[in-house]
């Protein structure tokens, strides 16, 4: 039963990061003006991989394998690199105005969410 509860966890984080790059990201950017979409993501992405970590490290704890949980283990501890490592440093470069250290920190910060969304994604091909 609690390889259930992993499973749903980890759906409901899938939701959540499809439908913040679907629908929110996009919207952001296309409707409030630069200044304000810097200040929403700069408060808004912290509390998303913070959660999305708190989250999925309660999906490893529940996992049915030790396999799954050591994943979801890393998983998680890749969302807390990205909420207490990546993107203050993101951030800074953005103040200091360093495009090019910008944009390499913003697209490992990205590919790592990817890695995961992806692999969240296999979890449940194969669960179900």
């Amino acid at each position: 039963m609690p390889s259930y509860y992993s499973d749903l966890i980890i759906a409901a984080n899938v939701g959540i990061m499809l439908f913040f790059t679907v629908a929110v990201a996009p919207t952001i950017f296309k409707v409030l003006p630069p200044e304000w979409s810097a200040a929403y993501v700069r408060t808004f992405f912290p509390k998303y991989f913070l959660f999305l970590g708190i989250t999925t490290a309660l999906a490893a704890i529940l996992g049915s394998s030790n396999y799954l949980r050591w994943g979801l283990g890393c998983a998680a501890l890749l969302f807390f690199f990205n909420c207490y490592w990546l993107i203050p440093r993101i951030n800074a470069a953005r103040d200091k105005q360093s495009s090019q250290v910008f944009k390499a920190l913003h697209w490992i910060s990205v590919a790592i969410n990817l890695a995961q969304l992806a692999g969240f994604i296999s979890i449940l091909i194969r669960h179900a």
